[in-house]
């Protein structure tokens, strides 16, 4: 592929559902059912973290996507019952339930992110015996239907045998800026992090450090401009290469769409110009 064809990078937040935004984010009175479609005038692409918890019904998927506008997209959590209960073994049932209750989403479907937990000994003895297990969950995973993002919270696990095990599957390997794992940076540095059709980069920060000093999630509270910085660069390798789906979580620095907002500023992305829609407010 041509090193000098930029793909599109699309910079969103993990989620949109956080009464905190009322205010600084959301207008003031703005109505919950308003979130989404609010949020989708001013973001690209949003990651559903509700999906982790349990597949979600036909009827909401049917809502998201006729709630969005036409080129936004989705990227959904598989359920956890596959990554933490079932540990990625004897989960076909569950996987073709999750696959089909995206099928409504149609084109407005991203991908789904494989996260995975921290595994201790008594759930994968070496690295080598999860890889086993990934490539053969993968060589069943209907990428064609699905485009899949794997991550792993096992730092010594990512390295050139994971990627390797990917590549194989044309799934993308999750680069994440978090609190115990190496960073975008640093991977990119050791490997190739391109190993699927797209890129994908969280930016997680480290949760119990971030609600020692806050849990209500409306304004930034750490200074993460310098790894902002690295991560920036990072991204600008990746989209001379692939598309880039990056999400901005709130317990990065304590109000993802500032951080989504100072990203865009590093990369040189416009602000968005939303529409104007009439809302309707917790008072109608």
């Amino acid at each position: 592929m041509n090193s000098s064809i930029e793909h599109p990078l699309l910079i969103g937040c993990s989620g949109w559902s956080y009464p905190d935004w009322l205010g600084p984010f959301y207008p003031p009175g703005l109505h919950e059912g308003d979130f989404l479609e609010y949020y989708a005038d001013r973001f690209p692409i949003v990651e559903v973290d509700s999906t982790f918890y349990r597949p979600p019904s036909a009827r909401m998927v049917r809502s998201w996507r006729d709630r969005t506008p036409d080129q936004f997209t989705f990227a959904l959590k598989v359920p956890r019952v596959i990554t933490h209960e079932k540990l990625l073994k004897g989960c076909e049932e569950e996987v073709d339930g999750f696959v089909s209750s995206l099928e409504p989403l149609g084109e407005k479907l991203a991908c789904a992110l494989l996260q995975m937990g921290y595994f201790n000994r008594s759930a994968f003895g070496t690295r080598d015996e999860f890889l086993e297990v990934l490539d053969r969950f993968l060589s069943r995973w209907p990428m064609s239907r699905v485009p899949l993002a794997v991550e792993v919270r096992n730092a010594q696990w990512v390295g050139p045998e994971l990627a390797g095990v990917l590549e194989a599957h044309g799934a993308a390997l999750t680069l994440t800026e978090q609190a115990w794992m190496p960073s975008p940076r640093e991977v990119a540095d050791r490997i190739d992090p391109v190993t699927g059709p797209f890129a994908f980069v969280r930016l997680l920060g480290d949760r119990q450090g971030i609600e020692r000093i806050t849990t209500t999630w409306d304004r930034i509270v750490i200074d993460r401009s310098a790894e902002l910085a690295e991560t920036a660069g990072v991204i600008r390798q990746l989209v001379r290469r692939v598309p880039v789906f990056v999400f901005a979580n709130n317990h990065y620095a304590g109000f993802s769409p500032e951080t989504a907002r100072q990203l865009r500023g590093l990369l040189g992305l416009p602000e968005p110009t939303p529409p104007d829609r009439p809302r309707r407010t917790l008072f109608d």
